[in-house]
Formats: structure tokens, sequence, C-alpha cells
């Protein structure tokens, strides 16, 4: 790949990097509640699944996700329960209080490896952006489309990374100013609101 393709890759994803989406809003929750440490092992798992997921579309395994409208479906529903779920992790010991399951701040600090990969598993608008992705980038005639492919999935996966960070940090900056408990509390009520809106997000243009 030349510079120049770099750079146009780079200048195509930064929009859909750190503008908001499921995954960014996933890791600023984390790290608004708990903290940039318990995002690692989620950062981990999202990001190991992103690198297999885009290489596999890349070489073109995976075309069926993105072209079978049932398979695409069931996809989005499973995600979006997921979803939901995890909005449910954060309303539980909020509404209990910090002397059942500790202060809400530490609502997600169960959340790991698998949790992080499955957000991304469980969205199908991830599939289609890497598929698009590849469509505009993967043009023939390529002297080593297989190393082009590897390349392209590295910088997706980096760049996707580092925008995740950066949501991450900012979202446990955010909570840095809010330090009382009841604060915390409707905290975690909030983010459960934006998991929920979130949910419906990555379902509701797919199913209908």
């Amino acid at each position: 790949m030349s510079a120049e393709t770099v750079i146009a890759l780079l200048v195509f994803l930064f929009p859909l990097a750190y503008s908001p989406g499921p995954g960014n809003a996933f890791f600023a929750i984390i790290g608004a509640t708990s903290g940039l440490r318990a995002a690692t092992r989620p950062l981990v798992g999202y990001h190991v699944a992103t690198f297999a997921v885009t290489l596999l579309i890349g070489i073109g395994m995976g075309v069926t996700l993105v072209a079978n409208p049932v398979i695409a479906k069931a996809i989005a529903a499973a995600g979006s329960l997921y979803v939901l779920w995890l909005a449910w992790t954060f309303v539980r010991p909020a509404r209990r209080g910090a002397s059942d399951e500790g202060t809400p701040s530490e609502a997600v600090t169960h959340v790991g490896f698998w949790s992080g990969a499955i957000v991304l598993l469980l969205n199908p608008k991830a599939y289609y952006i890497i598929a698009v992705m590849f469509a505009q980038f993967i043009r023939p005639p390529l002297d080593d489309e297989v190393l082009t492919v590897v390349l392209i999935t590295v910088i997706f996966t980096l760049n996707n990374l580092v925008a995740f960070l950066a949501w991450t940090l900012a979202g446990s900056a955010l909570t840095a100013l809010f330090r009382g408990e009841r604060a915390k509390k409707w905290i975690n009520y909030f983010f459960a609101a934006t998991l929920v809106g979130v949910a419906v997000w990555m379902v509701v243009p797919i199913l209908i």
C-alpha cells in the first residue's frame, strides 16, 4: 500500500471510529463507571474480534454474514438483547445500593474479554462497514492482495483501538467531576439509558 492510500484509509475511518456508536458508547461507559483498568480486558476482546472478523471479510469469508438478510437480522437481534442485558447490569446495583453489590462505580467490573468480543461480533453494522471499506480500498490489479488485506486489517484495528481508548479516557474524566455516591448512582441510570438507545440503534435499521 502506498502512503497516499494509507492516508486516504485513515481519513475514511476517522469519522467511523470517533463518532458515537455502540463500541464507543460501551467503552465510554466502562471508563466512566470503572476506569481504564477495568476496560483493558474488554478492549482486548473487542479488538481481537475486530481483527479476526475484518481479516475474514477481507479474504472473502464472512460475505454470507453481510449478504444474507436472515443472518444479519438474527445477529442484530442477539446483539440488541445483549446490550440490553448490559444496561440492566448498570441499573441493578444502583437500585439495590452500595451495601448489596458495591458502589455503583463498580457495576461493570465483571465485564471482561468476551464481553468486548461479543459487542463486536453481534453488531452487524460493523460487518457492513468493513465490507464497504474493502470495496473502497481493495481494487485490482494488486501485486499481493493478501498482504494488502492484512495491512488494512491492522490499520483498521489499531485505529479503532486508539479511538476507543480516547472514549474510555473521556468517560473516566467525566466521572471524575461527580464524586458523590448519589451522583454516581444517577450516572449509572444515565448510562443504562444510553445503552438502551444503543440497543435500539443496533437493531431497528436492520429489522425494519
